[in-house]
C-alpha cells in the first residue's frame, strides 16, 4: 500500500504562561493550530496564514533563521521540531495518510481568540498551562504535551 504525505505547519500558540489548544472536528483530537503548506508557501508562511486564520491575529514566530546567503539561496525561519505523524492507519497496520509536519512555536500579542470565516468558534478553544497540559495528559496527545509544554517555556523565556 502506498502512503500519501502531505507538508503541514503546525504553530504552539503562547501567551502568558499558556498555549492555545482545540479540539479537532475531523480529528478529534486536541491539537494547535496548524493545517496544509499551500503549494506556493514557505512553511513558516503556512504556519502565519494558518494561525490568523484559526486564532485571528498574527503572531511573533519563535524560530531561528541562519545567515546563510548567496546568489541562489536564503535562509528561511526553521521549525522547532520535524515530526512525521500517522493520519490514517488502517486495521492492518498499514499507514494510507502521513503529515509531514513543521512544528513552530508563536508568542501571541493576545489571548482573544477571533477565528476567520468557516474555522472553528472561539469557544472551542482552551488555553492550557504547562500544570492543565499534565493534569490532562490521559485525553490530550503525549507529543501535544510535550510540545506544548516547551513551547511554553521557550516563549516565556525570550
Amino acid at each position: 500500500m502506498e502512503t500519501t504525505r502531505h507538508f503541514v505547519a503546525t504553530v504552539y500558540v503562547v501567551s502568558d504562561g499558556a498555549v492555545a489548544l482545540h479540539e479537532h472536528d475531523k480529528l478529534d483530537m486536541w491539537l494547535p493550530a496548524g493545517g496544509h503548506v499551500d503549494r506556493d508557501e514557505l512553511p513558516h508562511e503556512a504556519a502565519l496564514r494558518e494561525t490568523r486564520e484559526e486564532l485571528g491575529f498574527d503572531v511573533d514566530l519563535v524560530a531561528p533563521e541562519e545567515d546563510i546567503e548567496s546568489e541562489t539561496v536564503r535562509s528561511i525561519p526553521q521549525p522547532q521540531h520535524f515530526l512525521l505523524e500517522d493520519i490514517n492507519v488502517h486495521e492492518s497496520g498499514d499507514v494510507g495518510h502521513q503529515h509531514i509536519d513543521f512544528i513552530f512555536y508563536g508568542a501571541a500579542p493576545t489571548r482573544d481568540i477571533d477565528p476567520g470565516p468557516g474555522e472553528q468558534p472561539a469557544e472551542d478553544w482552551t488555553w492550557f498551562t504547562p500544570e492543565q497540559l499534565a493534569a490532562r495528559s490521559d485525553e490530550l496527545p503525549a507529543d501535544v504535551v510535550e510540545v506544548g509544554q516547551r513551547a511554553i517555556e521557550a516563549v516565556s523565556g525570550r
